[in-house]
């Protein structure tokens, strides 16, 4: 069998009308290994339709997947299925990723800091940083 040959079975599966959710996970490049693929879906972090997928469960198209990775939800709508696992390129053609772009983290100002080497703070400057935290002086002192 030639590498076109295997492209085109991995493309066409007009035979088949489903595929398992980890093999087709790990077929669009959402996960590098297959195994890494099936440790997810037992995890609970491939939901097909809205239920939480075994390694098992069947993935037809026009389902939604959503996947987690990272902490971060990627919502895949299924137009092709795959059993192997193809280029990025063919790969990005077998769904939609319908995924809300991500928000900028926002930017926090940066906390003060002593310079190395001045040593232990005076009790004035230790009184400053508990008024600029928010401490009460009195608090938990006798």
């Amino acid at each position: 069998m030639s590498a076109s040959d295997k492209e085109d079975a991995a493309l066409n599966l007009d035979k088949v009308s489903f595929v398992r959710a980890d093999i087709w996970v790990w077929a669009v490049r959402k996960y590098k290994t297959r195994s890494a693929a099936a440790k997810a879906c037992k995890a609970g972090h491939v939901k097909v339709n809205g239920k939480s997928a075994k390694a098992s469960s069947p993935v037809r198209i026009g389902d939604n997947v959503v996947v987690r990775i990272g902490g971060f939800d990627h919502i895949l709508t299924v137009k092709q299925l795959l059993s192997r696992r193809v280029s990025y390129p063919q790969a990005r053609l077998a769904y939609e990723d319908l995924t809300p772009e991500r928000l900028p983290k926002l930017s926090l100002p940066a906390l003060p800091r002593r310079e190395v080497g001045s040593g232990r703070p005076t009790k004035k400057e230790r009184r400053q940083l508990d008024q600029l935290r928010g401490r009460n002086p009195n608090q938990g002192r006798r």
